[in-house]
């Protein structure tokens, strides 16, 4: 698949979430246009280290990201954009295209997550419970993630919408998008909630 891609610092897009942002730099402004007028498919992908010294031209970026479609959209009086971001699948970055648009583009191969072989019901009722032990520290409402861990929802899906929604660390975010087996990265999640919980300094009372 072809598609254009936004880096961005510090920001891990993980399928089956949502991702608002504005666009305001002339070349994104540029790939959102072009984007709409096709397929509304584009790629975030994570800068990596060291970004900032070629920000303006093509800095290094991860070859794991996260695609996804435009599924809301405005364009401001100002030329700049407010969009929405359905995510819809991990890819791998292949090459980069040679290009006369102010934007990258890269082709790309999706990428499909390796389903549990084995029973994972344990890692998901730990994943549960650190949420809620999780939104107790932070005084927010107890059932902020009831619609993300509902009963039903697929092990990935839960896994990838938790790790966006929860996890602080950039780094391990984009360790675990990078990570297609479903168990192993529950696992990892579980691990990295109760880290979390811990640091908070566990339930307030």
């Amino acid at each position: 698949m072809i598609l254009p891609i936004s880096p961005l610092p510090d920001l891990t897009f993980f399928p089956h979430t949502f991702r608002p942002l504005h666009i305001f730099e002339a070349r994104y402004r540029a790939m959102v246009m072009d984007t709409l007028a096709r397929d509304r498919w584009l790629a975030l992908v994570k800068l990596q280290p060291g970004y900032e010294a070629a920000y303006a031209g093509k800095p290094a970026v991860h070859l794991i990201a996260g695609a996804g479609e435009i599924v809301n959209w405005e364009r401001l009086p100002t030329g700049r954009y407010n969009i929405l971001l359905k995510g819809e699948c991990r890819i791998r970055i292949e090459r980069e295209l040679p290009t006369d648009t102010l934007y990258r583009v890269v082709i790309a191969e999706r990428l499909e997550e390796i389903p549990p072989m084995t029973d994972v019901s344990q890692w998901l009722t730990r994943i549960r419970d650190a949420c809620t032990r999780l939104l107790r520290a932070l005084d927010r409402p107890a059932n902020l993630l009831d619609a993300v861990l509902a009963e039903g929802e697929p092990p990935g899906v839960i896994a990838d919408r938790i790790a966006g929604a929860v996890l602080p660390d950039p780094g391990l975010r984009q360790e675990l998008l990078e990570d297609l087996d479903v168990a192993r990265r529950l696992e990892r999640l579980t691990q990295a909630l109760d880290v979390l919980v811990n640091r908070l300094g566990g339930e307030r009372r």
